[in-house]
Parts: structure tokens; sequence; C-alpha cells
């Protein structure tokens, strides 16, 4: 039996992974390739048949659940990455109250899902630096702004700046999604242990 809350927290472990290779590649200037590319082909997904679709399937996102989980039980190890989805979450509601933004952005998209089958590979260096440059040029101008902390060794370095910005816009797609799906942030006030149980069910 599967139930709304099921695919919602689908959208939130989206966010999740996402942040959590944001985290690594500026702490350490690399990231998980597979993961990254589950993220930027989410990112090209626009009209996909269901939320589970939208990463590819379920089980491509069981990182972001993991971390879901953590986070529900106050086992959570990053006390930065919670912070960041708040932002994301904020930021997905100025961004789709921007219609020319909205329309930017989309162009922009189907402009990097063409390259990305050119080169066979959502996560090829040109792809993101496209998407990268995307996100700068027009969610990343909206507030609240997303600050990234990390070493400055690696956010000095262009391809990681592209890379973190390219997994940002990731972020907030799936955010968009969320609450495509009936996502609100009374879920985190009064649907925690729903939630949770729904986490549990998709890591069974």
């Amino acid at each position: 039996m599967s139930f709304p809350i099921d695919d919602r927290v689908l959208a939130l472990a989206g966010i999740a992974q996402a942040l959590q290779q944001v985290r690594r590649i500026a702490e350490t200037g690399h990231s998980e390739n597979a993961i990254v590319r589950t993220a930027m082909d989410s990112v090209m997904r626009i009209d996909a048949s269901s939320p589970g679709a939208v990463y590819g399937s379920p089980t491509q996102v069981e990182a972001g659940l993991r971390l879901l989980r953590d986070y529900f039980r106050n086992q959570g190890k990053d006390d930065l990455l919670p912070r960041l989805a708040l932002t994301v979450l904020q930021l997905e509601r100025r961004f789709v109250r921007e219609d020319a933004t909205v329309d930017k952005v989309t162009a922009g998209i189907e402009r990097a899902a063409a390259r990305a089958q050119e080169l066979g590979d959502s996560s090829h260096p040109d792809v993101l630096s496209a998407l990268g440059s995307l996100y700068a040029d027009t969610i990343s101008q909206l507030k609240p702004k997303i600050m990234v902390q990390g070493n400055p060794h690696y956010l000095g370095q262009a391809a990681v700046v592209s890379e973190i910005r390219a997994l940002l816009l990731a972020a907030v797609r799936s955010a968009v999604l969320w609450r495509q799906l009936g996502g609100s942030y009374m879920d985190f006030l009064f649907s925690r242990k729903t939630m949770l149980e729904a986490i549990e069910r998709r890591l069974r």
C-alpha cells in the first residue's frame, strides 16, 4: 500500500542527498559520481511519470533516506545539513514565484540536457559547468542566499564551485517536487513520526 507521504520523503531524500554532496565536495574537493549523476538526472527529468522516476528509481535516493532517518532520530552527524536544507526550502518558495526566472532555468536545463545526451553523461564536467552557471545567473540571485562553508582551497577552484552550484540546483528541483507533492513546513512540526515511518518503509 502506498501513501502520499512515501513520495514526499523521496523528494526530501533528494534534497538531503544533493546537499550532502555539496558539503562533501566543499570540504574535500571530491564527490560520489553516482550520487551526483542521480542529482543531475533529476534536474533534467522535468516531466517524469512518478516521483520515484525523477531519480531513476527510489533506490537511487537511499543515501538521502538514511540521512533523513538519522535526522528524525536525532542522530544526524552534520549540523549544517539541516540548515542548508531549510534555506533551500525557503529559496524554492521565492523561485517558483519568479516566472521569468523559472522560464530561464527551464530553458537552460533543456540546453544542458541536450549536451548531456551528446556526451552520454549527465555528470560530465561540461554539463556541471553549464548547470552551475545557470544556477549562478538565476536562482543564486534570489534570497535567501545559500552560503556554503568548506575548505577555502577547494572553494577557490572553478570546477568545484560549478559542481556545488549544479548540486544546489538539484536540491531546489527536489524542493519544488516536495511542494508539488503537498509538502509543507507543518510536516516537520506535526508529521515527524509519520515521515520516519515512511522512510523506514522505503528502506526495507
